[in-house]
């Protein structure tokens, strides 16, 4: 379900990942919704995956709508790397 160098954004509440999955979708972002890896851990239990290549894509749109994620990591390998927004 996560690819190698795929991001996750990890939201704290369902009402805001679907906010931004829709917010995303409406500019045409590469993302998918997906259950939170087993790894990770939130109440939410949605997060939004996306290639790496759409970093900035991602930021400004969740920047210009106010839904930063609460959590942001990197997969590579078989693991999650947290990273900074």
């Amino acid at each position: 379900m996560v690819r190698d160098n795929d991001l996750v954004a990890i939201f704290h509440s369902i009402h805001r990942v679907m906010k931004a999955e829709k917010a995303l979708k409406q500019e045409r972002v590469d993302i998918l919704l997906i259950p939170v890896p087993r790894q990770l851990t939130s109440d939410c239990g949605l997060a939004i995956r996306y290639p790496e290549q759409e970093r900035n894509r991602v930021l400004l749109v969740l920047l210009r709508e106010d839904l930063l994620p609460a959590e942001l990591y990197s997969y590579t390998g078989k693991e999650f790397r947290r990273v900074e927004f």
